[in-house]
């Protein structure tokens, strides 16, 4: 209430309330800082201990720091040795840990270095150029690999892989870099992303590197594994986890299916897709799948040429009831994932280096994975199941 009080006294607008605490906090600081140097030296400011003790004070220096109240300019005490080394503000600081985790939040929800920077001169009168808030935000690097080598669990009842396509410089030219995702629900249910990869060119080497890491992380099983059916993915999963089941993403097939279809045909074409894959059980599905033969082959020949030379990693659905099949049929768990990651980086448009990409995925991620924190729908019931499917492969 005293602290109100002070506030209080000659303040007409809440600019005046700001000014008073800015002062206040410099204040602040500048005590704690005396109270270091006390410490330091082993006497007070005046006392006669100090007489021929081999150290004193030396005056001050005066450095602007940047806090939550804007910039303010402190008093630092020097000693005649230069030994003394504050802990409350460090030697070359000029910013409090709070502006560096506003940066760091800013960053994450999308913002580009040249809006941070607007938004903090604007905000608290403060300069922080590109180059400085660049070398803040790279701070979180040591964090990044941490974060992608940590060791995970060692089986996945279920996991989804998918690919995010940013534009990124390299030697003066503006490339496509896909940033693979890998997305694991874990025996709780709970959903988090398992690691994040860079490449230019998706091939099976590329697939198998990832599978080869998430190996080496303590990976020992996974049961099903949901995809897009690029190409050398499925050929990589199971050369590293030969006993997984591979489900390729219904919705995709189906866009793929529907391409070149005329805009005429297109209604009942899903209509009569959705005959195939919406089958109680196999038998149901082949027996649609011919009669889509019937109909359609001859105007859309390549739609069931795409079915059929997909057709067993398309159906594995069937072989489970449909506390699993709602879980498994698509990739969409991990694609509603990178629509948000698309919307935190929707303002980055080119990222200048592979680092700059790590580094927002990796923050848009953070703030994306605080909200799973709910197992996923019908999991109780789901898992119930896969214990009755895969009781061979649970590790005690």
């Amino acid at each position: 209430m005293e602290l109100v009080s002070l506030l209080m006294q000659d303040c007409q607008s809440t600019g005046d309330i700001q000014s008073k605490l800015k002062r206040l906090f410099a204040g602040t600081i500048e005590q704690m800082l005396e109270a270091e140097m006390e410490d330091h030296l082993g006497y007070e400011k005046n006392s006669i201990e100090g007489n021929n003790s081999g150290n004193s004070r030396n005056g001050y220096n005066r450095k602007t720091i940047i806090s939550d109240y804007g910039a303010s300019e402190i008093a630092v005490p020097r000693d005649r040795n230069g030994e003394f080394e504050p802990k409350i503000l460090e030697k070359r600081q000029t910013r409090t840990d709070e502006i560096e985790q506003k940066i760091l939040s800013m960053y994450s929800k999308g913002m580009s270095q040249r809006d941070i920077e607007d938004t903090l001169r604007e905000i608290y009168g403060a300069e922080i150029p590109q180059t400085l808030i660049s070398k803040i935000t790279d701070k979180i690097l040591p964090e990044v690999n941490e974060w992608q080598n940590r060791p995970l669990e060692s089986v996945y009842p279920i996991i989804y892989f998918d690919g995010i396509v940013f534009k990124s410089r390299k030697d003066s030219q503006i490339i496509n870099k896909c940033v693979y995702s890998v997305l694991g629900i874990d025996m709780n249910g709970h959903k988090d992303i398992l690691g994040i990869w860079l490449s230019e060119n998706e091939s099976a080497s590329f697939y198998a590197s990832i599978c080869s890491d998430l190996k080496k992380r303590g990976i020992q099983d996974i049961f099903i594994a949901c995809h897009d059916n690029l190409k050398g993915l499925g050929e990589a999963i199971n050369a590293v986890f030969p006993k997984t089941k591979q489900q390729l993403c219904i919705v995709h097939q189906i866009r793929n299916s529907t391409k070149f279809v005329q805009y005429k045909d297109r209604k009942a074409i899903c209509a009569d897709l959705k005959k195939i894959y919406g089958a109680v059980n196999l038998d149901d599905a082949e027996y649609a799948k011919e009669e889509f033969r019937e109909k359609w082959d001859k105007k859309y020949p390549s739609i069931l040429r795409s079915w059929d030379a997909n057709w067993a990693e398309l159906t594995t659905f069937f072989n489970y009831p449909e506390q699993i099949r709602h879980l498994i049929y698509t990739t969409n768990a991990v694609e509603a994932y990178h629509r948000m990651v698309r919307k935190f980086t929707k303002t980055k448009s080119i990222f200048p280096t592979d680092d700059s990409i790590r580094k927002v995925v990796f923050l848009s991620s953070r703030e994306i994975t605080k909200k799973w924190t709910q197992p996923s729908r019908g999991w109780p019931m789901a898992y119930s199941q896969i214990m009755i499917f895969f009781a061979d492969r649970f590790i005690a």
